[in-house]
């Protein structure tokens, strides 16, 4: 008598093939998730990058113009000064005349100042944002080599919170 061979070994192979097959899928869709947000990150990491940049160089140009200002506002005291040593006849007049300069360019150098503080702010902000989408990526990376996709959520948490300074530097 011929034994009959139960199908259930061939069956148990096929289900496995099956599970390990659905595993990869998934994997690969979880895997081209994380791909994409990191892309993302790196896209808002670049742009905050060279805002942070842009708001550091205008930073500077306008503290230099206030610096100009400065100096312009010394000489005409200066000049205010020499005249009051002076026995010119138009004495008042040109002294007076310096005075209000000196008032004129004291407010435009308090202007740049306050530009130029106000690019600082802005580049930190910006700065910061860069950090946090810098410090997302390398989470990200870590979560595909790991594959734990918890990483990727605390990547993804970190990520919004350099959206938020993102955000708060354009506005």
């Amino acid at each position: 008598m011929e034994e009959m061979e139960v199908p259930t070994e061939h069956l148990t192979e096929t289900i496995e093939e099956r599970v390990e097959e659905e595993i990869e899928k998934k994997e690969k869709k979880g895997g081209m998730a994380i791909a994409i947000s990191t892309a993302f990150m790196a896209v808002f990491a670049a742009m905050a990058s060279l805002l942070a940049g842009s708001h550091s160089d205008e930073a500077v140009i306008e503290r230099l113009h206030s610096s100009d200002q400065w100096s312009f506002y010394q000489a005409k005291g200066m000049k205010a000064e020499i005249v009051s040593l002076s026995n010119s006849p138009d004495k008042e007049t040109r002294i007076a005349k310096y005075k209000k300069e000196q008032e004129d360019i004291q407010k435009e150098a308090l202007v740049a100042e306050e530009e130029s503080r106000v690019h600082l702010e802005k580049h930190a902000i910006f700065s910061r944002a860069v950090t946090l989408f810098q410090i997302s990526i390398a989470i990200s990376a870590i979560a595909i080599l790991t594959k734990k996709r918890l990483l990727w959520f605390v990547s993804l948490g970190i990520s919004c919170l350099g959206l938020f300074f993102f955000l708060k530097g354009l506005f």
